[in-house]
């Protein structure tokens, strides 16, 4: 309708309708204007057809990652979303946490690390676009999958099936956040970024479980969110039987296999995943960037048209945020690491991707390939465009051979299990497993050590009011409600002066079955001993020998939570706690089931109700000072005072020398530490080749699964920051440091005549004939130059950063341009030439560079 015929339509009603319509009239033809003619304001349509998304018409390739604002500071923003954009991003991607929203029901919560408003808004300012991932169930590792542990006590109430309580709590919340959306005109229908949106989230496995019921709600909820009208797509991962107009889009390591369930529908990927999650007691997983980047272009060669990272950045689980036994990083081996650092090369290597795949988009968004056969484990897929635009994608799926191919009369070398993208279908600007981007050696440098402690011990046997006592043993997360990670169960045990163990000295045996996740035993007051789960089986069992005497003893029993699950089959109908049975044998009765005798319960620690962890929480009691504060006790409060360290680099604490427990600073909770509990798992050398899962790469075997706990610059006053430590278990915390994140070394590994999509775009402008050699970059971090050169070689140099040696050929002036250019630089280039290292050490033999350099 354009503005002559909207006028004239209130010319000719305004008549009858009285003053004050012709009043509301103008304010809504008022309105109209600000949005069309605001200059920040435009307004897109957004649609889809069998190729890609389309904005405003246009197809697109669009680059996507995930960044989860609770898990990183609003401080931190702005700086992570411009990393992404200077990577290659057009989309970020967020789910939208519902526990963090709506803590208790109907009071809603959206400022600080929640501020889900100014998330998006600063992606907007910095030129990109959204996907809202409305869920409400997000899984993500964190803490019941997304759900406020609430809404597992609604009456009648069964999650995510045909539930009409569920139904109703689902619904209600994903329009409160559609309708926020609107108020703040952020759907790109109104002028905003968000050009997707989801409901759900990976519902097919449990949709085949649930069966008919399970059906229904598919149906239901895309009915729903089709209803509240947000003028963008809406998409289901992993939903093989997403309703029309609803996207099925695909999660995995790789999706180069998927297929959209409509041939009118584009082939998305929602969860790229990058690396993986840490989990207690696991070691910490990474994915070599040659096969993620192998992975992305397998699936854009495919007919793939939306790409987004799980992670692009991971962050952080602050709080009690994160899942069962997550650890609180959660770095995920993302491009930009948990300190809101570049992850080099993976950062650098997939921003050469997307700009490469850029130059392809006009072929790519065209039509389908043409496949062609360039041998066994070979093969070419060309686009071309009516524009005469053309790209192709040569792919070598042999785990083992190089192969030398030849495409349209011409030769070209593939690396085992790569792709080779050429924009022109003529000239090589990008293959998968040459990485031209430098590597990154981190290092943590303690700024503060040797705090002065101050200590407070937890009693063990005392009650309070909040105690409450029953016949039998309670279900935890139905008795905490997950207030607390901690529950006191306690109980009176009654010995028999003529107990036979008495005299014997072989003490009975205590044995506690718990549903998990951890469990500390005392006996009079005294620590026995700890039992712990894991994720793949929090179920606990402790059996030990216990010290009784004669008379009346204490039994008390915490009972201790490492995050509530997120994942799994109605996982909110899952157990914790110590539900038994509990059996005291060695008696001259045999064995005693202690199970269904009374027994007291309170519900979290004395601290945490007296807020020990802020300014005025920690003046209610009489702390312990001196040496004997610093003692290895367990359920032991730590306090300290510090400044903040001078300049900007990331921070954390190294809590190697502590057991398990909580850590605050100034208030604000760093999440759970628990560095006691080793990696267990087979770490080695990992090559990039071959197909990838999480168990394949792995490092910190025999180490903590997490040492470093991030501490955010924007917590920290100038002085007089309180940091407090809970252990659990007892730890030495004269070990603690505060430290810096910073680069420690940069590495690069270049052959010669490794294509790079600057040299191919000097050959495709013409302004050179003849192939062109790469260069290696080297750059050190922001404020740092380098000091010395660690190790240079141009031949056939072995090993990997920081385990360099020299190969079998080796250029004796390898080291001598890099002391010249580099040392006393910030960085430098240095094009891979024989000439440049002195001669050609071994002709007709392909050779390479590896250089280290150290950053100070």
């Amino acid at each position: 309708m354009g503005w002559f015929s909207m006028g004239g339509m209130l010319n000719n009603n305004a008549m009858g309708l009285g003053r004050t319509n012709v009043v509301l009239w103008v304010c809504v033809l008022l309105s109209l204007l600000c949005v069309f003619l605001l200059p920040n304001v435009v307004v897109a349509s957004v649609g889809y057809d069998k190729k890609a998304i389309t904005i405003n018409g246009q197809r697109r390739i669009l680059i996507s990652g995930s960044i989860h604002y609770p898990r990183s500071t609003p401080e931190m923003w702005p700086d992570l979303i411009e990393k992404a954009r200077e990577g290659g991003l057009d989309v970020i991607q967020t789910y939208v946490f519902w526990n963090g929203h709506e803590p208790t029901p109907g009071n809603y919560y959206f400022e600080g690390r929640y501020d889900l408003v100014k998330f998006i808004k600063l992606v907007q300012q910095a030129g990109l676009y959204v996907h809202l991932r409305i869920g409400p169930y997000v899984c993500a590792e964190w803490n019941f999958g997304g759900f406020p542990v609430w809404l597992k006590y609604i009456p009648g109430i069964n999650f995510r099936t045909d539930n009409e309580p569920f139904k109703a709590e689902m619904q209600g919340f994903t329009k409160k956040i559609v309708d926020m959306m609107k108020a703040e005109n952020l759907f790109a229908s109104q002028g905003g970024p968000i050009i997707l949106s989801q409901i759900e989230n990976e519902y097919g496995p449990v949709e085949y479980e649930t069966g008919a019921p399970g059906k229904a709600y598919t149906k239901w909820a895309s009915e729903m969110a089709v209803g509240l009208q947000t003028g963008v797509p809406w998409v289901m991962c992993k939903q093989d039987d997403a309703p029309d107009p609803i996207i099925n889009t695909c999660n995995g390591f790789y999706c180069d296999y998927f297929s959209p369930n409509k041939n009118y529908k584009p082939k998305m990927w929602t969860e790229v995943w990058t690396g993986w999650f840490t989990e207690y007691g696991g070691p910490v997983p990474y994915r070599p960037v040659e096969d993620l980047a192998f992975s992305v272009g397998r699936f854009i060669q495919k007919g793939g048209s939306f790409v987004n990272y799980y992670m692009y950045h991971g962050g952080t689980n602050f709080g009690r945020t994160a899942g069962g036994f997550i650890a609180t990083s959660y770095d995920y081996d993302s491009p930009i690491d948990e300190y809101g650092l570049l992850r080099q090369p993976k950062w650098g290597h997939l921003q050469d991707l997307h700009r490469t795949i850029k130059l392809c988009e006009p072929a790519l968004v065209s039509g389908d390939p043409s496949v062609y056969s360039l041998g066994h484990s070979q093969e070419a897929h060309v686009f071309k465009s009516d524009s005469g635009s053309c790209a192709a994608f040569l792919a070598n799926y042999d785990q083992h051979s190089y192969v030398t191919v030849s495409f349209w009369n011409q030769h070209y070398n593939l690396p085992p299990w790569s792709i080779s993208i050429l924009p022109d279908c003529k000239n090589t600007a990008y293959n998968t497993a040459r990485v031209s981007a430098h590597s990154t050696k981190m290092k943590m440098t303690p700024v503060y050590q040797g705090f002065t402690w101050e200590s407070y011990n937890e009693e063990t046997t005392a009650t309070d009011e909040s105690a409450f006592a029953m016949s039998g043993l309670m279900e935890q997360i139905n008795t905490t409600r997950d207030i607390s990670d901690y529950l006191w169960y306690m109980t009176n045990v009654d010995i028999d002066e003529g107990e036979g163990f008495l005299k014997s000295g072989q003490n009975p045996v205590l044995t506690v079955m718990s549903a998990g996740h951890a469990l500390n035993v005392y006996i009079n007051g005294q620590l026995s001993g700890t039992a712990y789960g894991s994720l793949e089986n929090p179920k606990l069992t402790f059996s030990q020998g216990v010290n009784l005497r004669s008379g009346t003893n204490k039994i008390s029993l915490l009972s201790i939570t490492v995050g509530l699950p997120n994942v799994g089959q109605h996982y909110e109908t899952w157990n914790t706690g110590v539900l038994g049975p509990v059996l005291l044998n060695g008696l001259n009765e045999g064995s005693r089931d202690l199970t269904w005798q009374k027994w007291s319960y309170k519900i979290g620690m004395k601290g945490e109700s007296l807020s020990l962890h802020t300014l005025s929480g920690a003046s209610f009691v009489e702390w312990l000072e001196g040496p004997s504060a610093a003692q290895e006790a367990p359920l032991t409060w730590y306090k300290t005072t510090f400044n903040a360290p001078d300049g900007d680099a990331p921070l954390a604490l190294d809590m190697s020398g502590m057991g398990k427990g909580q850590v605050w600073l100034n208030g604000e909770s760093f999440g759970r530490h628990w560095p006691a509990y080793k990696a267990s798992g087979t770490c080695g050398a990992c090559s990039y080749v071959g197909y990838f899962d999480e168990k394949k790469c792995l490092t910190n075997c025999g180490e903590p699964s997490q040492r470093w706990y991030h501490v955010p610059r924007s917590w920290l006053k100038p002085t007089g920051n309180l940091l407090v430590v809970f252990e659990e278990w007892g730890g030495d915390p004269s070990n603690i440091a505060l430290v810096k994140r910073e680069v420690d070394t940069v590495c690069a590994d270049i052959y010669e005549w490794q294509p790079t999509l600057s040299n191919w775009k000097l050959q495709v402008y013409g302004k050179v004939t003849r192939s062109l050699r790469p260069k290696v970059h080297l750059w050190c971090g922001t404020g740092q130059k380098i000091s010395s050169i660690k190790f240079a070689s141009f031949g056939t140099p072995e090993g990997t950063c920081g385990n360099y040696s020299e190969g079998s050929c080796h250029a004796h002036g390898s080291y001598d341009i890099f002391q010249k250019e580099c040392v006393g630089q910030p960085g430098c280039a240095i094009r891979v030439h024989p000439d440049i290292f002195g001669g050609d050490p071994c002709p007709n033999t392909l050779k390479k560079v590896s250089v280290e350099a150290v950053c100070s």
